[in-house]
């Protein structure tokens, strides 16, 4: 079985670094890049092509709710699954999902979680 290819979209490199850690220890994913802001996750989208894309909402320069938007603009079928941690976005994550993100990935975080919603896409 191939492994399906994760991206990162984080500004935060200590939050991606334990997020890959997790990710590649379940054997079934793995991390193919990692953008620490909207505008680079979007041009990683492009060319790496990812199954996942895993999207912080919070970043300097472009938000994760308008580089969603831009990624399902892309392609519809894309699956993201949002990074938060959940005081004080809950506003932003209903709209993430409205604008086509697939789940909630809630900081602190639980790799058992991660992985089940991961798989679940």
């Amino acid at each position: 079985m191939d492994k399906k290819k994760v991206l990162l979209v984080d500004d935060s490199v200590a939050i991606a670094t334990q997020l890959k850690r997790i990710i590649e220890d379940s054997g079934a994913f793995e991390v193919v890049g990692h953008a620490k802001n909207g505008i680079e996750g979007i041009k990683l989208y492009t060319s790496l092509k990812p199954d996942i894309v895993c999207m912080d909402l919070i970043m300097p320069e472009m938000d994760g709710l308008q580089a969603i938007r831009a990624i399902m603009s892309l392609n519809k079928e894309a699956k993201i699954v949002v990074i938060s941690s959940a005081a004080g976005v809950g506003d932003k994550v209903m709209e993430a999902i409205k604008f086509g993100a697939k789940n909630v990935i809630s900081k602190p975080f639980e790799a058992e979680t991660i992985i089940g919603i991961l798989k679940s896409l």
